[in-house]
């Protein structure tokens, strides 16, 4: 079932969706945090395997499974008519999937369809002057272009309609996103 007044921000890795999402949440609206960053600093404080450089593969079901939870977290303790923002989506885990030639299951393109989101995703560019790396986001800067076409591809084949977020600052990216809301 589509939740209308769930939104995505998405995106290549270190383009400020990160920033974006703190600014809503200090506006007022619930904010559901990225899975994969949690999964990889989580694997790492048990000696797993579970990485993107690692286990590619048990990787890629933790952010499934992950993005999935936070879904259903979500559907069960959020308002109905209470914008949500998610960083990142269950589609993100697919796109990660198609990125390292994985098998995209019946399993993921199932509860890509059971959790869809507001068909409207909001997706930041790649912006290599805040573009850094650090313990947990290892791409190259070539990688996070590549991931950010590879997430728009995805995206709208998925049939979501892609915005983009202009560069610029925080408050004029979340204003931005605000009224691209208020449209609809």
């Amino acid at each position: 079932m589509q939740q209308h007044n769930y939104f995505v921000i998405t995106g290549g890795p270190g383009v400020g969706k990160t920033t974006l999402l703190t600014e809503l949440g200090k506006r007022g609206f619930t904010i559901i945090p990225e899975d994969a960053r949690r999964i990889i600093q989580e694997q790492v404080a048990i000696d797993g395997d579970g990485l993107p450089w690692e286990n590619k593969e048990l990787y890629a079901q933790l952010m499934l499974e992950e993005s999935r939870q936070s879904y259903r977290k979500a559907a069960t303790s959020v308002s109905s008519v209470q914008a949500v923002f998610f960083d990142r989506g269950i589609v993100d885990a697919v796109c990660y999937m198609m990125m390292e030639d994985m098998p995209v299951t019946r399993k993921a393109n199932k509860w890509v369809k059971l959790c869809s989101y507001n068909r409207r995703v909001f997706i930041l560019p790649p912006w290599r002057e805040i573009y850094q790396t650090d313990k947990e986001r290892k791409q190259t800067w070539a990688e996070a272009v590549r991931t950010y076409e590879a997430m728009k591809e995805v995206y709208i084949g998925y049939g979501y309609d892609v915005i983009g977020v202009p560069k610029g600052t925080v408050t004029s990216r979340t204003d931005f996103i605000l009224e691209q809301i208020r449209k609809l």
